[in-house]
């Protein structure tokens, strides 16, 4: 049997790390540069979308049949500020870098993957997104350290993408390809050019993590971390969870 094939998860992906300067502001979900992403607008999000989840006939008819199935997490507060931190940056390093969108997302796009209506403010956060991520520009493919191979077939297996009687050697045989070098390509050009951007994320929302590939079972196999340890934003508060019927299949393909 083979190992089961990775999923580019998006054609061009903006991501970032957060650099070690700590600042702490009450009420601040992130910081990029001086720019802030406040708590006041994730829950005002977050609250738009539980709004139209509850009002969906659909919705209430699937939380009377399977109440478990209705309550499941999938867009969270984390992921309302991944996708607002991204869209940010990706409109800081277009504008600096000149970069013009190659595709475009619709909100209709995204809506029908999320089942969501498309006039949601977090539905077309998302369509910008990947919309401005189509016109960032990829680099060289990377070849895989020995490291970061054995780091995506401990991720496979784990995941059950990659059988039991299929060897370490087999297994990366057959994942260290085009795919998997683009990815690692992506995530050097990501961590490079965030350099100079001034963003720490709070706490609460960490780890935060954009992937760039993943197996076909939704599992990233390769992802930018966001808010890694070193940035700080100390207002901490339980983060609560949107209810929806089904979770986003976030694929594409690589540039």
């Amino acid at each position: 049997m083979r190992a089961r094939r990775l999923v580019a998860v998006a054609s061009v992906a903006v991501g970032l790390v957060a650099l070690a300067g700590c600042r702490t502001e009450p009420g601040v979900a992130a910081y990029i540069g001086d720019h802030r992403i406040t708590e006041d607008q994730v829950t005002s999000i977050v609250e738009e979308l539980r709004g139209e989840a509850s009002a969906s006939p659909s919705a209430n008819e699937e939380q009377t049949a399977n109440p478990a199935q209705a309550a499941a997490p999938v867009v969270s507060r984390g992921d309302v500020v991944t996708t607002l931190v991204l869209l940010d940056v990706c409109r800081q390093l277009s504008a600096d870098k000149g970069y013009e969108p190659r595709g475009q997302v619709s909100p209709e796009q995204v809506a029908q993957q999320m089942a969501l209506p498309p006039e949601a403010t977090y539905v077309e956060r998302f369509a910008e997104l990947h919309t401005c991520m189509s016109g960032v520009p990829g680099s060289q493919p990377v070849a895989p350290t020995k490291a970061e191979l054995d780091k995506v077939i401990e991720i496979g297996r784990a995941a059950g993408s990659i059988p039991a009687d299929v060897t370490d050697e087999q297994a990366a045989s057959q994942l260290d390809g085009d795919q998997l070098r683009a990815a690692l390509a992506s995530r050097k050009t990501l961590v490079d050019a965030v350099d100079g951007y001034d963003v720490s994320v709070n706490p609460r929302y960490r780890p935060l993590a954009y992937p760039l590939l993943s197996f076909e079972a939704g599992v990233p196999a390769v992802s930018v971390p966001l808010g890694e340890e070193g940035s700080a934003v100390t207002e901490v508060s339980t983060p609560e969870p949107v209810p929806s019927s089904e979770a986003p299949e976030a694929e594409g393909t690589e540039s």
